[in-house]
Formats: structure tokens, C-alpha cells, sequence
């Protein structure tokens, strides 16, 4: 089993993951999975379709239980926590999800404004004086009036990210923060998203199978293995250690699995600013490269 090394300043986790199995009837999901996040990590967990990593994030934020192991945030087990102890957790850390998740129902400044709701005794002026500053940072001054169909893909992950951030929590979890973005606007989302996290000081949690994400913003790494590998950690290291991993499954991940094992259950994967579709013959090849839309 691959360990990710300890913190080198020695700090305690902000999460610690031990030993975690999960199951779905007979199918084995995740085997063994141990490792530790500290303050300040952009930690990211990558791999190819099918190998958990989702499964693994709704186990960090407390929406599934595992059948064995344990996982603690902020030093409590989350495994076992009664929901309102939970609900409190939850506000301590921001969500970002792949789709956005916006209300459709609402406006953007309302869907920014409702983790402080839930969670806050701000008083509506407060509130919104924070949507606003929220909206600021990440350029969508002017548009928190607007509907989410009336935005673009790329300014809802935005406000998806300013909502996040909302109570500028220690700890955020984002789930294929990229996905469907052109490569532009992939580089705008992960610099709004180091930038902005920095400035508060939190620590991320990052699913992604897109590789310039994965070494543009991670500061350590693992990967989870499918096959014979499935649910396990196949790697773990900095992004220099990943780079130069000798595992060939890691190689073939990292420079676009000819294979076709790196992509997402979408059939695309972004890779070194292009897009890869699936060819007739059922493999991600560069004659398959298209557009993807902003």
C-alpha cells in the first residue's frame, strides 16, 4: 500500500483517512484507503473512470458511510457523528461541486447567499454585503441579479466558487471543478481558486482527472487504481514525485492513457489544453480531439 508522506512541518491532519473500504453489494469500491491532509495541502485525488474517487469525496464530506475505517475532520470522526453534529461540521467547510449546483430557481446572488443563511446569524444587510464582495472576487460584479441560465458555463463554476467561499471556511472540497470548461476558462477557475483560497488560508480537497489542474495547483497527490488495483492508492507524492513515478499505470494516466482508462464516465478527458472524445474504436485518440464549449 503507498502512504502519502507525513506533513514535513510536522502539523496535525486536517483530515486523516484510515483504512477505508466501502462496498456496493459485492464490489469492493475502495480497499485500504489511508492518507492524511494538512493545512494548507491543495491535495488532489485523481484516477481513471470507475476508481472511487467520487465515491471517496462523498465519504470525506459525510454523505456515505464506509463499511469499515475511519475518517476524522478537525480531529472528530465523522464516520459515526450524529447528523446535527454533522450539519455543524458542514459549515466549516466550502463545497464545489461539479455541476455547479446552483438553484435554478434563484438568482446568483441568492444561491452566493445561502450557506451564510443556513449557517450565519448575519442580519440581510451583512449578508449582502458579503454576496457582493464574494461576487467581486471572482468577476461577477453586476451579474448576482441574473438567473444561472442566464450566465455562462464558465461564470457559473464562478459563482458555484463564490458561494464555496461564502463563509470563508477552513477546509473546501471541490468535485471536478473544470469539467466541461475550455482551457482557458480551466486556468481562470484554478487561479481564482489557489488565489482565493489562499487569501483565507483553507485547505482543498480536489477530485480531478485533468492533468493541468493536477500540476498547476496540487501540492500533493494520490492516485487511486481500477482493474486489479481498484479503490486502492496506486501513488502518492508531491507532483515531482507523481511526475516520476515508475508505476506504468501512473505514466499512462499522466500522459493521456491511450487506453482510454483516464477519462470520466462523460467519455471525454482534458488533456494538455485539448479535449479528447472517444473514437469509434471505443480509445481516446488525438483524431478524436474536438472543442469543448466555454
Amino acid at each position: 500500500m503507498h502512504a502519502v508522506p507525513p506533513d514535513p512541518s510536522g502539523g496535525e491532519p486536517i483530515i486523516e483517512v484510515d483504512s477505508l473500504v466501502r462496498y456496493f453489494g459485492r464490489q469492493k469500491v475502495l480497499d485500504g484507503v489511508s492518507f492524511k491532509v494538512y493545512a494548507g495541502d491543495t491535495f488532489i485525488i485523481m484516477g481513471g473512470s470507475g476508481c472511487g474517487k467520487s465515491t471517496l469525496l462523498r465519504h470525506l464530506i459525510g454523505t456515505e458511510k464506509p463499511t469499515s475505517g475511519s475518517i476524522k475532520i478537525f480531529g472528530q470522526e465523522i464516520t459515526s457523528m450524529h447528523p446535527d453534529a454533522m450539519h455543524k461540521l458542514r459549515g466549516r467547510y466550502g463545497m464545489l461541486f461539479q455541476s455547479g449546483a446552483l438553484l435554478q430557481s434563484l438568482t446568483v446572488a441568492e444561491n452566493v447567499a445561502l450557506p451564510l443563511h443556513e449557517h450565519t446569524q448575519l442580519d440581510a444587510g451583512l449578508i449582502d454585503t458579503v454576496v457582493k464582495m464574494k461576487l467581486e472576487q471572482v468577476g461577477l460584479t453586476g451579474h448576482g441579479h441574473k438567473k444561472p441560465s442566464e450566465i455562462s458555463g464558465g461564470m457559473k463554476k464562478r459563482a458555484a466558487l463564490a458561494r464555496a467561499l461564502a463563509l470563508d471556511p477552513p477546509l473546501v472540497f471541490s468535485d471536478e471543478p473544470t469539467a466541461g470548461l475550455d482551457p482557458v476558462m480551466t486556468a481562470v477557475v484554478d487561479e481564482l481558486t489557489q488565489r482565493l483560497t489562499q487569501k483565507i488560508g483553507a485547505t482543498v480537497v480536489v477530485v480531478t482527472h485533468d492533468m493541468n489542474s493536477v500540476f498547476r495547483i496540487g501540492t500533493r497527490i494520490i492516485m487511486l487504481g481500477t482493474g486489479a488495483h481498484q479503490g486502492k492508492i496506486l501513488a502518492a507524492g508531491t507532483p515531482a514525485e507523481i511526475r516520476a513515478h515508475p508505476h506504468p499505470a501512473v505514466q499512462q494516466f499522466i500522459n493521456g492513457d491511450p487506453q482510454g482508462h483516464s477519462g470520466d464516465d462523460s467519455g471525454e478527458v482534458l488533456y494538455r489544453d485539448a479535449l479528447l472524445g472517444l473514437n469509434d474504436t471505443g480509445m481516446y485518440s488525438r483524431s478524436a480531439i474536438h472543442s469543448s464549449k466555454p
